[in-house]
């Protein structure tokens, strides 16, 4: 029985002594706090307006953009289960550079947007290992790393290049 008491007595001092701000949760110059049942609801209410309300909010693109991103980060995992041979270099490139330069941005933008960059991050992760399989790939069929590194420039450059051209000839055709 004087366990039990002990313990009650335990309670209601630090209980009081939180009340009034003591203890290893006080806050300089603070003068006290109280937690209450009635203001929870209130809290949860005020929590939800906050990130309704917020700059990066639910009702706002900064959140939505992360959350459809996602589709194709779990695109590129499914695709680990596909045979090398068949993975587009230009795609996973693409998704690679996408990956590391959003995830950059994301960073220097007004809001900082971290549901953003780690969406990015992980497809820049994606790419990686994709990118890295197709070359592990074309080694093996080359026997040398030179020799698949030519011919995975040449299929990155080469669609690269010629983009360029038709670019170049549209912006002549339209300023004449």
């Amino acid at each position: 029985m004087s366990s039990s008491r002990l313990g009650f007595r335990f309670f209601q001092n630090s209980r009081a002594a939180f009340r009034n701000g003591a203890g290893p949760f006080r806050r300089p110059g603070a003068q006290g706090f109280r937690f209450q049942s009635s203001d929870a609801a209130s809290e949860q209410q005020s929590t939800f307006r906050r990130m309704w309300d917020s700059p990066i909010g639910i009702k706002t693109v900064h959140f939505w953009a992360p959350v459809m991103k996602w589709a194709l980060v779990i695109a590129g995992i499914s695709d680990f289960s596909r045979p090398a041979e068949k993975l587009s270099l230009t795609q996973n490139g693409a998704l690679m550079a996408t990956g590391a330069i959003w995830t950059r941005w994301c960073m220097i933008i007004t809001p900082r947007n971290y549901l953003l960059a780690a969406v990015n991050f992980f497809l820049g992760c994606v790419g990686a290992v994709q990118v890295s399989r197709i070359f592990s790939y074309r080694r093996s069929l080359e026997g040398s790393s030179k020799e698949a590194l030519k011919e995975m420039e040449h299929e990155m450059v080469e669609p690269a290049k010629t983009a360029a051209h038709k670019v170049e000839a549209a912006i002549e055709k339209k300023s004449s």
